[in-house]
């Protein structure tokens, strides 16, 4: 793995998710790359992206304890002409051993230093493009309708006459 200084100089874009190791992680992760490489323009990638991720993931909650599941963290990053997915999981003693010829051998796992472990994949850019070129998502201000502005601006008074009848029919019903 790249130490933290090759990282941080050369990441353009990175989105990550933490869920807890259980088997519902597996659909979120899947939905999450979805969303982030439709969000940079890559849709191209998602197929394989997906594909790699989940199954990263499955690994890693199959090895879970799921008495006491713990946290796991699905990254994605931009760095010069790749994609890389990665899958930290904090409370894994050793890397997942990685099956030879998974992602054609563009992946990897490592011990962390403060526990756990990190395994990823990495995915070639579509042809000529590098993660620099990758447009950041953009948010457009959409104008609100003129009567949401006014309702904004309006600030509801709350009758304490109002209230206290709420309260006192509350505690009279025979919902206990």
């Amino acid at each position: 793995m790249e130490d933290d200084s090759q990282v941080n100089t050369q990441t353009a874009q990175v989105d990550d998710l933490r869920l807890i190791a259980l088997p519902s992680a597996v659909n979120c992760a899947e939905m999450f790359v979805r969303f982030t490489l439709a969000e940079w323009s890559l849709r191209d990638l998602v197929d394989e992206t997906t594909q790699l991720t989940t199954a990263l993931v499955t690994a890693a909650v199959d090895n879970a304890n799921q008495d006491s599941a713990g946290f796991l963290t699905i990254r994605l990053r931009l760095s010069g002409d790749k994609l890389v997915a990665e899958v930290e999981d904090e409370q894994a003693t050793l890397p997942p051993a990685l099956a030879p010829g998974f992602a054609g051998g563009r992946c990897g796992s490592t011990a962390l230093r403060g526990g756990g472990s990190l395994v990823w994949c990495e995915v070639p850019l579509p042809g000529g493009v590098s993660a620099d070129a990758v447009p950041l998502p953009r948010r457009s201000r959409t104008k609100r309708h003129p009567m949401a502005e006014h309702a904004a601006e309006e600030t509801a008074e709350i009758d304490p006459e109002v209230v206290k009848r709420l309260l006192s029919g509350l505690s009279n019903s025979d919902l206990r």
